[in-house]
């Protein structure tokens, strides 16, 4: 519990401070660490599922692809494109034909899919909607988890997911939603105070449920992998990717929220 407790009072004040007092580079810069280092730990658990993920080529293009959801310089199509037929490069410069090869390219461009646009996305919410907007999304995520948490201890009694995270329970879901969807709307009506409370309350539900789904599909890969956490990066935590796997999720939706404010 210590370890857990001192890892977020450093990091809660790196993430703040970064996203508060800094331009909207800093947020992707911040994010694009995240995604690296996310990256890296993905490859770790593809390898354990026996996909070859190349670390470094893949880290490359989730950073310009990262960067490509808000850089106007960066072309993402262009990024996607790339990454693609570097990869098959790749595998053909292998010279070894087999079951592995698809699996292996699949694997490798689904990092930007899963890792870099949801992160870019959140990125872009910076620029978008401003500080406050981001610090919202964040919030939302760690009161929902919270409530997760709480609520499951005290009244949970029914598995949400047995086979893939049996810890979790509907009941601590729903607490998680409950509390969630009301910091989402309750935030919401300060930072966007033109929005209808009813659309905060629907898109509040809507990303907490997506965060929720998100954390469940990083366990999936994980529990496949057989592996506890994605990494030991972060004592009491585990990996990057145990920190962020419901802001992959819930991110986008909610960068598809702002810009819909944003008209």
């Amino acid at each position: 519990m210590l370890p857990r407790l001192l890892s977020a009072i450093v990091l809660l004040p790196v993430v703040f401070g970064t996203v508060w007092f800094l331009p909207p580079w800093g947020t992707l810069v911040l994010a694009e660490i995240a995604a690296v280092l996310a990256c890296v730990e993905y490859a770790g658990m593809a390898g354990a599922l026996g996909a070859n993920v190349p670390r470094a080529l893949t880290s490359a293009a989730v950073v310009a692809a990262c960067a490509a959801v808000i850089v106007p310089a960066v072309r993402l199509d262009l990024v996607v494109m790339a990454a693609v037929i570097v990869l098959g490069l790749r595998a053909v410069a292998s010279g070894r034909p087999g079951a592995a090869t698809l699996a292996d390219a699949a694997a490798s461009i689904f990092a930007i899919a899963y890792i870099a646009l949801p992160l870019g996305a959140i990125a872009a919410v910076r620029s978008l909607g401003g500080r406050e907007a981001v610090l919202l999304l964040i919030l939302t995520i760690v009161v929902s988890d919270s409530a997760q948490y709480y609520t499951g201890r005290a009244f949970g009694r029914v598995p949400l997911a047995p086979s893939i995270s049996p810890k979790k329970t509907r009941e601590g879901a729903v607490g998680g939603v409950a509390f969630g969807t009301v910091a989402m709307t309750m935030g919401g009506l300060w930072i966007f105070p033109d929005a209808p409370p009813a659309l905060l309350l629907v898109a509040g539900a809507a990303i907490v449920v997506f965060g929720i789904v998100g954390d469940l599909f990083e366990s999936l890969l994980k529990r496949s992998a057989g592996v506890k956490d994605s990494s030991a990066l972060i004592p009491g935590h585990g990996g990057m990717l145990d920190r962020i796997d419901s802001w992959l999720f819930a991110g986008p939706l909610f960068y598809v929220f702002v810009r819909y404010l944003q008209g």
